[in-house]
C-alpha cells in the first residue's frame, strides 16, 4: 500500500510540474523566460569547474583560402583512431584506390577523450563563408569554414598545452608512418584549399624503367645521396632541395621517371598546374603550403606559360616577362612572370618547406630561358631518348616475362633482330611507349608473336624513314 501511495505521490508531482510549466508559458513573457533560463544556467555553472576552450581552424588564418593547419589534420586523424569508437556518429571516407577507410568527426558532433586521467571534449563545427559576398552556394562563391573546439577544465590548461596537444601530434605522426599512404596533390580553382589530394599509387619503379641501365643507376644513386645529406646541405648553407629537368620526345618515360623517383624516396607528389595560378604571390603560397618529403612537378613547362629565352626577344635585349607586347604575341594575358617562377624554384621562400625535389619536364628544352635551367635551379638535366637495346630488354621483361636467361631459341633470335635494328640504324626511332603498345596489342599471343610484330614494325619504320631534313640556316650559310 505504501508503494502505491509513493507512486501516486510521484504522479501528482509530475502533474503539478506540467501544470506549472504550462502556466509559465502562458503567463511569463518570452523575454522573462529567456532571462530566467540564463540565470539558471549561470547558477548551475557556478557549481561546476570553470572550463577553457581552444579553437583549431582547418585553415590557418581567417581567409577561406588559407594554408592548411597541420594541427587540425592531426587532430582529426587522432580522433579517428582513438576517440570515435564510442561516438554516436562518425564520418567515413575511403580514398579512391585506398586500402582502408578513414574516420573523422562529423560537423556539429562531439567526442570525449581521456589521457593520463584528464578528460577533454572535442567538438567539430562548420559555418558557411561567402568568399565574394554574392550569396552562399557555388554561384555565390561560398564555402565552409571548419574547426575543432577542444574544451577542458581550466585548471588543466598547462597539461593540455604542454602534454596533451604534443601527444595528439605524436600519435598522428605514428599513425601516418604505420599506415603510410602517399598523396598526389594538384592545385586548381578551389576556394576551400590550395591543394586537393588523392591517393598516389603509381606502380613505376626504377626496376621497371625502360632507360639505359647506367643512367638509371646514376639517377638512383644521386637521389639516395640527396635524401641522406641533410647535415651537408646545412653545413654548406644551401636549402635542402634539388632540381631535375627531364627532357626528350613524347613517350620516352618522363612521367614514369617522376613516379619512380617518388616511389624510391617515399615522397608525396605535388602536380603544379601553372595555368591556374593567378599571381606570383599565389604561386608563393602554393609553395609554402607543400610538405617536406615531396616532389613538386611541373609537366610540359614550356607549354604552361612563356618561359622562353629572353635574349632572343628584341634583338638580344633582356625584356620584361610581363611586357604587353609579349603577352599579345602569345595571345593571352600572362598570369605569372618568369621572375615569379625563378623565385619559386630557388628564392628565399623555397627554403621554408624542408627536403624537396623540383622537377620540370619538357619536350623542347631549347625553348626555356637559361636562367630557369642553370645549376642551382635545375641541378641535373636528364635526357630521355628513343628506345635502346638495353631499354628493350627491360620492356620485354616487364611485358613478356622474357629475361636474359631464357632458353627459347625463337625468342632469343627475335630479340637479337630487334636489338640489331635499334642499334644499327638511326632512322629506326621508336619510343618505349610505342613498344609498350605493340606488346600490349599482343597480350596473350605469346612472346614470340609479340617480338615478331615488333621486328616488323621496326623494319617498316626503317624502310619508310623520311629523308633527313635540310637545316635551312646551315644551307643559307653554305650558299653564302
Amino acid at each position: 500500500m505504501e508503494m502505491v501511495l509513493d507512486w501516486r505521490s510521484v504522479g501528482s508531482l509530475i502533474a503539478t510540474v506540467m501544470v506549472f510549466r504550462a502556466a509559465m508559458r502562458d503567463l511569463v513573457p518570452p523575454e522573462a523566460e529567456q532571462w530566467l533560463r540564463r540565470f539558471l544556467a549561470r547558477v548551475t555553472a557556478a557549481f561546476r569547474a570553470p572550463t577553457a576552450t581552444i579553437l583549431i581552424y582547418e585553415a590557418d588564418g581567417t581567409a577561406i583560402t588559407g594554408v592548411a593547419n597541420d594541427l587540425y589534420d592531426a587532430a582529426q586523424l587522432y580522433l579517428g583512431t582513438r576517440c570515435l569508437a564510442a561516438a554516436h556518429s562518425v564520418r567515413l571516407y575511403k580514398p579512391r584506390g585506398g586500402s582502408s577507410t578513414v574516420a573523422s568527426l562529423p560537423d556539429d558532433h562531439t567526442a570525449h577523450d581521456t589521457w593520463k586521467g584528464v578528460t577533454v571534449k572535442w567538438t567539430s563545427t562548420a559555418r558557411p563563408v561567402d568568399v565574394y559576398g554574392g550569396g552562399q552556394g557555388p554561384s555565390g562563391g561560398g564555402g565552409v569554414h571548419r574547426s575543432l573546439e577542444l574544451q577542458f577544465v581550466r585548471q588543466h590548461r598547462d597539461f593540455v598545452h604542454d602534454s596533451y596537444i604534443p601527444h595528439v601530434m605524436d600519435e598522428a605522426t605514428r599513425v601516418r608512418l604505420t599506415s603510410r599512404e602517399r598523396r598526389l596533390y594538384t592545385n586548381g580553382e578551389e576556394y576551400q584549399r590550395l591543394w586537393t589530394s588523392h591517393a598516389f599509387s603509381h606502380p613505376s619503379t626504377f626496376d621497371t624503367l625502360a632507360v639505359d641501365p647506367a643512367l638509371r643507376e646514376e639517377i638512383r644513386a644521386d637521389l639516395l645521396r640527396f635524401a641522406s645529406r641533410r647535415e651537408h646541405y646545412a653545413r654548406v648553407g644551401r636549402a635542402w632541395k634539388r632540381g631535375y629537368l627531364l627532357h626528350g620526345p613524347p613517350g620516352t618515360g618522363k612521367t614514369s621517371l617522376v613516379a619512380a623517383i617518388a616511389n624510391l624516396l617515399m615522397f608525396d607528389v605535388y602536380d603544379l598546374e601553372l595555368t591556374t595560378v593567378a599571381t606570383n604571390s599565389h604561386l608563393r603560397r602554393l609553395l609554402v603550403s607543400t610538405t617536406p618529403k615531396s616532389v613538386v612537378v611541373v609537366e610540359d613547362i614550356d607549354c604552361s606559360l612563356d618561359l622562353s629565352d629572353r635574349r632572343k626577344k628584341g634583338g638580344g635585349s633582356i625584356v620584361d616577362q610581363d611586357d604587353d607586347d609579349n603577352n599579345a604575341a602569345i595571345g593571352r594575358e600572362e598570369s605569372i612572370s618568369l621572375s615569379g617562377v625563378l623565385n619559386f624554384v630557388d628564392g628565399l621562400w623555397s627554403s621554408c618547406v624542408g627536403e624537396r625535389l623540383i622537377i620540370f619536364t619538357t619536350n623542347h628544352p631549347e625553348r626555356l630561358d637559361p636562367a630557369l635551367v642553370r645549376p642551382g635551379r635545375m641541378d641535373r638535366k636528364i635526357e630521355l631518348g628513343y628506345c635502346s637495346p638495353a631499354a628493350l630488354r627491360v620492356l620485354a621483361k616487364n611485358y613478356l616475362g622474357v629475361g636474359e636467361d631464357t632458353d627459347d631459341e625463337a625468342v632469343n633470335g627475335l630479340m637479337a633482330q630487334a636489338e640489331g635494328l635499334l642499334a644499327a640504324d638511326d632512322d629506326v626511332r621508336i619510343t618505349p611507349a610505342d613498344i609498350g603498345e605493340v606488346f600490349m596489342g599482343c597480350d596473350g599471343a605469346g612472346a614470340s608473336a609479340a617480338l615478331r610484330k615488333l621486328v616488323g614494325e621496326l623494319r617498316r619504320r626503317r624502310d619508310h624513314a623520311p629523308a633527313p631534313a635540310v637545316d635551312a640556316l646551315a644551307a643559307a650559310e653554305t650558299m653564302e
